[in-house]
């Protein structure tokens, strides 16, 4: 396969390419000043993202790191209880940004909380791998990370929030993409990146990073530091983004710009927190893409937490590249993912999101049904079939979080609609991580062979995916052919215009 030394030589590769697809997806002619301006917008913020990414999924490398210290039914309840607070933040939180605070205050809030909540959870992981403490793991884990969760929350609101001023629904498309690739790279960052950290701060290394964060005493391994190096990475990102991200066109300088989404012609209305959330709850079709939302949660967690911890327990001959450089395929097939749906959507079908959603779905059920089938004896067929479901609801989460909950929300409500659409995505990572975590096998003595009756097995796997992706295709189905009015009218405008 691939020498070591490529994998982030391709990543860095990667970026340059969402770059260069940016600036040559540019329908509406914009200015080459508003498209560098909005460039040095939006990269910084969604560097931001991708870091805060990091320090949201380290607790999956640091799980692996920690042996049967956390086992999985205590990674399933931490990870699950912290979703479900993101989730439920989003309900608070998006009203926040929405009428106060503003993408880019959201997002410095989001960056600094999330770096403080990482020391405290490596400050947690010192004391109980050095047995200066002894404490509930489960308990005390699962508070720590659920604070690092809530501040988690602001960020994905506040990129969209601001992405909804600076990019019009054709070009919503493609951006969707852009944020699908930010999640990617996150997920590289902490998985690979993880997986390095935690390698190179054994007790038994020499490095420079070992000796930055060893602990005095007897050597041990220094598995705290994959929460410390995301926390001082966030606050670099957190200065620039100060310095740079304006959260409109106009405060950069720019004339007004109509985005032609649901806000459009109702700018100056003030919306109240109650009327904010019935943009959501009370919208059918709102309701449907939290949905399609909440299956997507299901599909990517499912696999993005509990693959590598598969391969880890379970060897796979012949796929073992795949388990090492986990994150490096998830990030560049979740790139994949992510700009396929988008640009499916704003070249083929007028940016309806609904049908590439549904080819997703739907792509996600066979790979699924792959990966039952082939579990026991085909390793490189399982592997492959999780980093495609990867690829896919990522470009789920790119169209219906990143994109459809703008367009239908609107500017004034994005943070809101985003925000609890989202959260959605977080209640189906919740449930997977729940049950899937109870009912894979346990691996300490003494755990029960079965959960709820049904027999503890890795095929519960994909197995648990499979009715979520129909309904999530099903759903898709159901909203293919919607698109907000303003949007409609302005395809008509430029088709009248050709003709």
């Amino acid at each position: 396969m691939i020498p070591d030394f490529l994998y982030p030589v391709t990543i860095g590769l990667c970026l340059v390419a969402v770059v260069i697809a940016y600036f040559f997806s540019n329908p509406l002619k914009h200015g080459r000043w508003f498209m560098m301006r909005r460039f040095i917008n939006w990269f910084p913020l969604g560097m931001t993202y991708a870091f805060l990414c990091m320090g949201r999924y380290n607790l999956i490398v640091a799980k692996s790191a920690l042996g049967t210290l956390m086992s999985k039914a205590d990674l399933g309840i931490i990870f699950g209880v912290g979703t479900w607070v993101y989730a439920l933040s989003f309900v608070v939180n998006g009203p926040l940004i929405d009428k106060k605070l503003g993408g880019k205050t959201g997002m410095i809030i989001s960056a600094v909380g999330a770096s403080l909540a990482n020391v405290t959870l490596g400050v947690l992981t010192w004391l109980i791998v050095a047995k200066h403490l002894k404490v509930n793991l489960v308990a005390s884990f699962t508070l720590l990370y659920a604070v690092n969760m809530y501040f988690q929350s602001f960020g994905s609101m506040s990129i969209i929030k601001v992405k909804a001023y600076w990019f019009h629904v054709r070009e919503r498309g493609v951006f969707g993409a852009i944020f699908g690739s930010l999640i990617s790279i996150g997920v590289y960052f902490a998985f690979d990146w993880g997986s390095s950290i935690i390698a190179m701060t054994k007790a038994d290394s020499t490095g420079l990073l070992h000796k930055m964060f060893a602990s005095a005493g007897p050597p041990l391994d220094a598995t705290w530091s994959i929460f410390y190096i995301p926390a001082a990475i966030l606050i670099f990102w957190v200065l620039l983004d100060v310095w740079l991200i304006k959260d409109s066109p106009e405060e950069a300088g720019f004339p007004h710009f109509d985005t032609c989404d649901a806000s459009s012609g109702q700018m100056h209305v003030e919306f109240s927190v109650l009327d904010l959330l019935k943009k959501v709850f009370a919208s059918r079709l709102m309701l449907m893409i939290a949905c399609i939302e909440l299956t997507g949660g299901v599909f990517r967690y499912s696999m993005t937490e509990w693959y590598s911890i598969f391969a880890g327990e379970v060897k796979q001959p012949g796929a073992e590249f795949l388990s090492q450089h986990w994150g490096w395929f998830t990030c560049v097939f979740g790139i994949v993912g992510g700009f396929s749906g988008g640009l499916i959507s704003d070249k083929w079908f007028q940016s309806r999101r609904g049908p590439p959603t549904a080819m997703l779905c739907g792509f996600v059920l066979v790979m699924a049904v792959l990966m039952s089938a082939f579990l026991s004896f085909e390793p490189l067929v399982v592997g492959w079939a999780a980093v495609l479901i990867v690829m896919a609801s990522i470009g789920i989460t790119s169209l219906m979080s990143g994109t459809a909950a703008t367009d239908f929300g609107g500017r004034k409500a994005t943070a809101t609609s985003m925000g609890i659409v989202n959260g959605f995505a977080y209640i189906g990572s919740g449930i997977q991580s729940y049950f899937i975590g109870h009912l894979v096998p346990g691996e300490k003595a003494g755990d029960s062979a079965t959960f709820m009756g049904f027999t503890r097995d890795w095929h519960w796997l994909p197995l648990f995916v499979m009715p979520f992706a129909i309904i999530g295709t099903l759903i898709a189905i159901k909203i293919w052919h919607d698109l907000p009015p303003a949007t409609r009218k302005y395809i008509a405008e430029v088709e009248q215009k050709k003709a």
